[in-house]
């Protein structure tokens, strides 16, 4: 079930909002997506969406593991973000971009790489963070967030980075973006029905189980589920929802 509570909502919201025949979330770290949106994307995988998951940097910062090296974490990281796709059923592409971890700069190439891949993919829906989100403090995600939003601009007109409208490929415009970590959510999925395929994609992010996850295996897995069904439940309470993840809807 989905839930639009947009002040400019009206009658006629698209059914893609339920189902999109393509999706695309884009994330600047490879457990982005699974915390923001994994059980939407989830869900609409099982009812047959191509999920594609694009990764913009190369995750080597995320730990707080001394023994690993920068270039070790990087490959661990390629290899959990693989399997977490598969966990969430997502079929489509599996892009990584390879930005360097904590260096992530909201610039012109990283608006026309990730517009070259929106034009290539075609999805009818793109995730990604809020950039608007107050007091979030990871830089790569503020940039992220911007990139996003300015790509999705750039891939619906023609006269942006028109380099790339060779060789069959056109601008395409998603039907909607929806942003996770909303500042101001207004749009929400229920995903009850698809909470425990989310933890397991998140599982599957090992190397981060001590860190973000705050000891997510093992002896700590049950208090980790505890911790991400309560989110869920605060995310779910404006709706009425036991479980959901929320977003910010944008119409492109």
């Amino acid at each position: 079930m989905t839930i639009n509570l947009h002040p400019e909502a009206r009658s006629d919201v698209p059914e893609m909002l339920r189902q999109p025949r393509r999706v695309l979330t884009i994330g600047a770290h490879h457990d982005d997506a699974e915390f923001g949106c994994g059980g939407t994307i989830a869900g609409w995988a099982r009812e047959g969406a191509e999920v594609s998951m694009l990764v913009i940097t190369d995750g080597s910062k995320g730990t707080w593991d001394e023994s690993i090296t920068a270039a070790e974490l990087a490959a661990v990281r390629r290899e959990e973000q693989r399997a977490a796709a598969a966990a969430l059923g997502a079929t489509g592409e599996l892009v990584f971009l390879d930005r360097v971890d904590g260096e992530l700069e909201h610039d012109r190439a990283l608006q026309a790489e990730l517009c070259l891949w929106i034009r290539k993919l075609r999805p009818d829906v793109v995730l990604g963070f809020d950039p608007w989100k107050r007091y979030m403090m990871h830089p790569d995600h503020r940039a992220a967030g911007w990139a996003v939003v300015d790509a999705i601009v750039a891939a619906r007109d023609h006269l942006f980075f028109p380099e790339q409208l060779t060789g069959g490929l056109t601008k395409h415009r998603p039907d909607a973006l929806l942003l996770w970590s909303a500042d101001e959510p207004d749009h929400f999925v229920d995903i009850e029905t698809t909470f425990e395929t989310k933890i397991q994609a998140l599982l599957c992010h090992r190397s981060q189980a001590h860190s973000t996850m705050q000891n997510a295996l093992d002896d700590g897995r049950q208090a980790f589920e505890d911790r991400m069904q309560e989110w869920a439940r605060r995310l779910g309470e404006p709706a009425g929802m036991d479980l959901a993840e929320s977003f910010k809807l944008m119409r492109p």
